[in-house]
């Protein structure tokens, strides 16, 4: 049984005519007649009585038609949905992001949600821990995350979108940030407040690979788990912190300010990775507009 056999009856059932139900479907008499013949001898029985005058249609044929007419309509329906999914119409993606790279996948949120307002967007926190299965086990569409976090495999896809430099978070209120030409060493002896290991691993380990790189032995006087617990340390002049340069801009203003590290050749290479077997319909629509955003391997990040 195929929709063409149903949509045949369909008509049939509806203007008793062969003739008729062959000009609605586009086909010829004969291929009706063949469908009519094909579904009789797959239920086994008699669905249409005929005469060279009439068409009359069995109490077998009457049972059929409802669930005919329902199957057609599913069917519809599914390819309208699928359709529209593909033009941006509908759809729902699922994106995760660890603590440190959410801003720029924001901005690409806000693009794609004003030009596909039928897509729904969930953002979720990825855990750092379940980085690696996060990406290849289908809780997430996409995942925005430090490159050096990604799994070796060959069925993930990554687009880098930005490499994103590490500055000084300091308040405004403390004596360093009248610091206008910071040398890394200016960082010795002082207190820093600290995004944690588990939180943050690839942040954590770039900040001390840079400290040991300039001789410096840092006085870490807090980590913390949550970016405000962070912010929050900062305003209160409990130290400074190192943070990549996105994260500095969303809290950087008159009660704190960023200040870059001259000489310290050191950013975060963050991507979106995302499974090879991706199936979601809406994905690639996603990938372009990220495409508009991302830097690539040899840019800096852009706002």
């Amino acid at each position: 049984m195929d929709i063409n056999q149903l949509n045949c009856f369909i008509s049939v059932a509806q203007t008793l005519n062969f003739s008729e139900a062959a000009r609605r479907n586009y086909v010829s008499q004969s291929t009706v007649s063949r469908y009519i013949s094909d579904l009789e001898k797959e239920f086994g029985v008699q669905l249409f009585t005929r005469s060279h005058r009439d068409v009359v249609m069995t109490n077998e044929g009457k049972m059929l038609l409802p669930y005919a007419l329902e199957i057609v309509a599913a069917i519809d329906k599914a390819k309208k949905t699928i359709k529209r999914m593909q033009n941006g119409g509908t759809g729902k993606l699922t994106i995760g992001c660890d603590i440190t790279s959410m801003e720029f996948p924001s901005r690409c949120i806000a693009d794609f949600t004003s030009k596909y307002n039928g897509i729904s967007v969930e953002l979720r926190r990825l855990d750092a821990v379940d980085s690696s299965l996060a990406v290849t086990g289908g809780d997430f569409d996409f995942c925005f995350l430090p490159r050096d976090m990604i799994p070796e495999s060959s069925g993930i896809e990554t687009l880098v979108t930005h490499i994103d430099p590490l500055v000084v978070l300091a308040s405004a209120n403390d004596d360093f940030s009248r610091n206008k030409n910071l040398s890394p060493g200016a960082l010795s002896n002082r207190k820093l407040v600290l995004l944690s290991e588990s939180a943050a691993p690839i942040l954590y380990m770039e900040i001390l690979d840079m400290l040991r790189t300039f001789h410096i032995t840092p006085t870490v006087d807090g980590v913390f788990d949550e970016l405000m617990e962070v912010y929050t340390a900062v305003l209160s002049c409990m130290g400074i912190s190192i943070v990549p340069q996105s994260l500095a801009g969303l809290v950087a203003g008159s009660k704190a300010i960023s200040i870059p590290i001259p000489d310290a050749d050191t950013g975060i290479a963050y991507v979106m990775a995302w499974s090879k077997t991706i199936s979601n319909p809406v994905a690639g629509l996603f990938i372009e507009t990220v495409k508009k955003y991302a830097t690539g391997d040899d840019g800096g990040y852009g706002l």
